[in-house]
């Protein structure tokens, strides 16, 4: 007996753990494959476009030779953070303060931008990684649950009794390792990489906020 076939044997309980299993499964695929697009090649991406900014003469060239690929695109909002600085409507909170502390917040908050994007996918990745186990393992349970009912029906246990329960408990203690594991170690590789990324990104912040803070230029002109 298939898999399928086992499944659609099932009661509605059992075939509504394999649907949500299913969805799930498809879900945290597209966000693998996703990111796997995004993130392949991002560190080399993003060095050479570091490179390529502090090559530049100025701080427009800069923006200008990051580019609109992979990698240009998570520094360049932080170059347009420190170039839209003095674009805040005068009276307001976002032009009042020192201007270094608003340099500060407005590197924080462009650094934040490029994090969310990405982290994105990968709270999906870890629920799936966290509760397909669990799912399955509720299957698992309603099987099992079926074969001691029908073994108590009768008094008597015969193995065409368990074989059905049995099957369906198995396939779905299978089926949510086998959603589970692939949303892990997508999780944990990706979490690995972001991390140094966000590393990367940090520095050049910093990098950038001494080259246009007051308070270097002042130092340099010492």
């Amino acid at each position: 007996m298939g898999i399928w076939q086992t499944i659609l044997q099932g009661d509605a309980l059992t075939q509504g753990v394999a649907l949500l299993l299913l969805l799930m499964s498809v879900v945290s695929w597209v966000v693998v494959l996703w990111k796997a697009w995004l993130l392949f090649g991002v560190e080399s991406r993003v060095q050479a476009a570091f490179d390529r900014f502090w090559a530049a003469p100025d701080l427009g060239a800069g923006e200008t030779a990051l580019g609109g690929g992979r990698g240009g695109d998570l520094v360049a909002p932080l170059v347009r953070a420190v170039a839209s600085l003095d674009q805040a409507v005068g009276g307001t909170l976002a032009a009042s303060g020192d201007r270094a502390d608003r340099l500060t917040r407005a590197l924080r908050d462009a650094l934040h931008q490029v994090l969310r994007r990405l982290q994105y996918g990968q709270v999906l990745l870890a629920t799936v990684g966290a509760t397909a186990p669990f799912v399955g393992l509720l299957g698992t349970v309603w099987g099992i649950y079926h074969a001691l009912v029908d073994i108590g029906a009768d008094g008597r246990f015969r193995i065409e009794q368990v074989s059905g329960p049995v099957g369906e408990a198995l396939v779905m203690t299978a089926a949510g390792l086998a959603v589970a594991i692939p949303a892990v170690l997508a999780y944990n590789v990706y979490g690995r990489l972001i991390v140094r990324l966000e590393a990367d990104l940090e520095g050049f912040a910093f990098d950038l906020r001494a080259l246009v803070a007051p308070g270097a230029r002042a130092g340099e002109a010492e």
